[in-house]
């Protein structure tokens, strides 16, 4: 059975099949737009500008 753990109140979620967790990878529609709005208010953020060796290394695993 497909386990994971909800990233805004890391409660674990097992589930039969990925299919029966439509909010995956939250538990539930609430934790997705406290999710979003912590993307919307600007808690979330970059800490450092990305050095050319990120972006080299991140092309490498998209070939």
């Amino acid at each position: 059975m497909p386990t994971y753990e909800c990233p805004t109140c890391s409660k674990r979620v097992i589930v039969a099949e990925k299919e029966d967790a439509p909010w995956r990878p939250f538990c539930c529609q609430r934790c997705k737009l406290v999710d979003l709005g912590r993307w919307l208010d600007g808690s979330y953020t970059i800490t450092e500008p990305a050095r050319p060796e990120d972006l080299d290394e991140a092309s490498e695993g998209n070939e």
